[in-house]
């Protein structure tokens, strides 16, 4: 079994892991870190102390009704996306321990093609 990092949790949310395949298990947001647990196989964990965490960076759809997925972008070992039941109770959470200024909205669709015209055009 996996020791936590967290010595107090705040919340503990069923989610799913988008590292590579889906991979279905719990978030766990304590004192001390962000984890993620695998519900069957016990290896597979993710555990991101607060000290490492950059950014959070948030998919919001409909002007913030939806926020299908969500990111946790660290200093040093990239990007790790999730999902969960209810997005915005893990955001409030996490928003306990990270700086508001480093939690941000993703780029919509149509910014993501703009941007890309934009630079294929300043070239």
């Amino acid at each position: 079994m996996v020791q936590s990092i967290n010595t107090k949790v705040d919340l503990a949310i069923d989610a799913t892991s988008h590292m590579g395949l889906s991979d279905y298990g719990k978030i766990m947001i304590g004192d001390k870190g962000f984890e993620f647990f695998n519900d069957r196989d016990a290896r597979k964990f993710i555990q991101i102390p607060w000290e490492e965490v950059d950014y959070v960076i948030a998919s919001v759809v409909f002007k913030g009704k939806w926020i299908p997925r969500y990111a946790i972008q660290t200093k040093k070992n990239g990007t790790y996306s999730f999902s969960s039941k209810e997005p915005k109770k893990v955001l409030r959470a996490i928003r306990e321990y990270v700086k508001p200024d480093h939690m941000v909205r993703s780029l919509g669709f149509f910014d993501v093609v703009k941007r890309g015209l934009q630079s294929k055009f300043n070239k």
